[in-house]
């Protein structure tokens, strides 16, 4: 492979029979018998799709393979998203009555937020439950993304094409709140750090801002110059301060400062094709990864903000195809994981 100049460059390829589009790494520690454990879902234009869980073998086996599929389980539709529970690894949490069991939890969206028990007994996670807002029509608005709140593992927001976010108790399975969020269709959600602030984006060029305790008002803290939609929401959970998000068909990244609401305090170039996904470094409140349509992945310091503007990346990676996700491991962040064509591939940083 061209990518590999130097001997150092440590890279791992999964190849999957479909398109690879949601992506999530495991948050808990690793088994003895695998370095690393993901979820990928498929992006199959039919009701039938998937998702593989991925490990990656201590070393490369005979065959010279590294990353295998140690489970499956069938998905309607694709998933727009995957997450792994925070609780199965936050040993800190008191009240965590899911790790008494060793329950090792994974969720998706797509039609519907569903909860999938990955039992360490069976390789093939089962599903948990489903969760639906919408008691009154059998038709459903699909789910775009969610997020699952790292400081209270109970806690799932959900955000649709409906106008709507949902934030969901997955212990009760009942959902705490359900707000009309934006003018349009929201594209994503995140919590910041914490249990009660949590913002989302959508196609109505917002930025807004919400507190759990004083569900009554949000706040808008950036609209995108020709209200274009905003894609991608993600908030950097060591300076919550600071969110970026993107434009729908934008080769440049916002970062925004909440304390600095309508500006941009800084825009990320670099990229030659739109940017698909963006992701903060989990052990650094000033690193922050970008990866877009021109099969770039850019990892960018952003310290020098808002002094100096940002105009280079201290490292590129340039993959086999249009990059359509990313995700930066936060159980081990010298990882980066994305998604292109068929294959998912593991680089270290």
């Amino acid at each position: 492979m061209a990518d590999d100049e130097t001997p150092r460059k440590e890279i791992y390829t999964y190849k999957a029979p479909w398109t690879v589009y949601a992506m999530a790494w495991s948050r808990s520690k690793p088994d003895p018998q695998s370095q690393f454990r993901l979820a990928i879902g498929s992006y199959v234009e039919q009701y039938c799709n998937a998702v593989h869980i991925v490990k990656k073998l201590p070393t490369e086996n005979e065959l010279g393979v590294s990353l295998y599929k140690a489970g499956e389980f069938d998905h309607p539709y694709p998933c727009t998203k995957i997450l792994w529970s925070p609780e199965y690894s936050n040993a800190t949490n008191s009240n965590n009555h899911y790790t008494h069991g060793a329950r090792d939890l994974l969720a998706t969206t797509g039609d519907y937020l569903r909860i999938w028990n990955c039992s360490p007994d069976d390789p093939n996670p089962t599903k948990e439950c489903l969760l639906n807002n919408n008691k009154t029509s059998e038709y459903c608005a699909p789910l775009t993304s969610f997020d699952w709140n790292d400081t209270d593992a109970s806690i799932v927001g959900t955000c649709s094409i409906d106008t709507t976010c949902t934030i969901w108790n997955i212990h009760t399975q009942q959902a705490m709140t359900q707000l009309i969020a934006h003018d349009r269709e929201v594209f994503d959600i995140a919590f910041a750090r914490g249990k009660d602030v949590f913002a989302s984006v959508g196609a109505d060029g917002s930025v807004r801002l919400f507190d759990l305790r004083s569900l009554e008002h949000s706040t808008i803290i950036y609209e995108s110059p020709n209200l274009d939609a905003l894609l991608r929401l993600e908030w950097n959970k060591q300076d919550p301060n600071y969110l970026a998000t993107f434009m729908v068909d934008s080769r440049r990244t916002i970062i925004l400062d909440i304390r600095v609401p309508s500006m941009p305090v800084a825009e990320l170039g670099g990229h030659l094709g739109c940017i698909n996904a963006t992701a903060w470094a989990p052990h650094s409140s000033s690193h922050i990864c970008t990866a877009g349509d021109d099969s770039q992945a850019l990892i960018w310091d952003i310290a020098s903000m808002p002094k100096r503007p940002v105009e280079d990346p201290i490292l590129a990676y340039n993959a086999g195809g249009e990059i359509n996700n990313l995700q930066w491991s936060a159980a081990q962040p010298d990882w980066v994981s994305i998604a292109f064509h068929d294959k998912l591939q593991i680089l270290r940083v």
